[in-house]
């Protein structure tokens, strides 16, 4: 039950500071669309040797 509670401590402030990041301007959305591009591009990188643009957006 502790370890449960930890967990969700940690979400609520991880998700308060997305929040302020995002208010204040430190996250935009052009920037959360690369950090999207690059995570896709770590985690499906087979597809792009194959070819396959995994650009987001145009």
């Amino acid at each position: 039950m502790r370890y449960r509670l930890g967990s969700f401590l940690l979400l609520i402030y991880i998700l308060v500071g997305l929040y302020v990041a995002w208010v204040h301007h430190y996250l935009t959305p052009t920037l959360l669309r690369q950090i999207a591009q690059a995570l896709l591009a770590i985690f499906l990188w087979f597809l792009i040797l194959l070819g396959v643009d995994l650009h987001i957006g145009g």
